[in-house]
């Protein structure tokens, strides 16, 4: 299927590593101009090399999301390099896991900056070129666990709603020129979960990195966990002209573990 994003400019932040990563490559091999960011330098490069050998032009700009300044700096190198921007696809890492009582009130305020006060300064910045485009959307990555809380997870528990408050508000308002939408990843094959894997692995809870990994299908009805490229397929989707009529929507990618509706 052509998804008709050849030649559109998409901003993804957070996309060094992870579902941002992932999200930018099935944009790219779409032909998409794909402007990425990181925090790591070496790790940014290589990401922009990787992904300059699909079919969309690759930009990188080191970026700190959790600086106004530096997602304000993101959406103009997009702008100068490529003329404008037609999609936005918020991602950011991990927050500190833990329960109430062993979080500091430091760390609420961290996590805020990067879940919810990213994807604000990043719409801030790029609304008035979403607003221009013949075909402006915004994605927010955020997690399962707004709709089914994680045990020792609080952060994200807590503070990922806010996106998805974000994300109803503006498919409202930003119709019915710009729609927006919300994807929940669950368990993916992340260099994360990667590490934790191999942590277990090294402590002697699992026998082997399979055996790790298989750990993590549990509960899950597919019976594994995803592929990074899964779930960017679904956000090249929703980017897309063949996605026309859904906005405001928050959609699971979790291989089916959601229990709730």
């Amino acid at each position: 299927m052509d998804l008709g994003l050849d030649g559109d400019t998409v901003v993804v932040t957070a996309s060094s590593a992870g579902l941002g990563r992932a999200s930018a490559a099935a944009l790219a091999d779409e032909g998409a101009n794909v402007v990425v960011c990181g925090r790591d330098p070496e790790r940014l490069a290589a990401t922009e090399s990787e992904l300059g050998d699909l079919d969309g032009d690759v930009l990188g700009v080191e970026t700190d999301i959790t600086s106004k300044h530096d997602v304000e700096a993101l959406v103009e190198a997009a702008v100068e390099e490529f003329g404008g921007v037609d999609h936005v696809v918020t991602s950011a890492g991990g927050v500190p896991p833990g329960g109430f009582a062993d979080l500091t009130e430091q760390e609420w305020y961290g996590a805020f900056d990067m879940l919810v006060m990213s994807a604000v300064w990043t719409v801030r910045a790029a609304r008035p070129h979403l607003e221009a485009s013949d075909a402006g959307t915004i994605t927010c990555i955020t997690s399962t666990s707004v709709r089914e809380v994680i045990d020792d997870l609080i952060l994200s528990n807590a503070v990922r709603r806010g996106v998805i408050g974000l994300v109803k508000s503006l498919s409202r308002e930003l119709a019915p020129g710009v729609r927006v939408n919300a994807v929940l990843p669950g368990a993916h094959e992340t260099s994360r979960i990667e590490e934790l894997v191999e942590a277990a692995v090294e402590r002697g809870d699992h026998d082997s990195y399979e055996e790790g990994l298989d750990s993590w299908s549990d509960g899950i009805p597919l019976g594994r966990v995803g592929d990074p490229r899964e779930l960017g397929d679904v956000v090249a989707f929703l980017a897309s002209d063949r996605a026309s009529f859904v906005t405001g929507a928050c959609v699971p990618v979790d291989g089916g573990r959601l229990r709730s509706a």
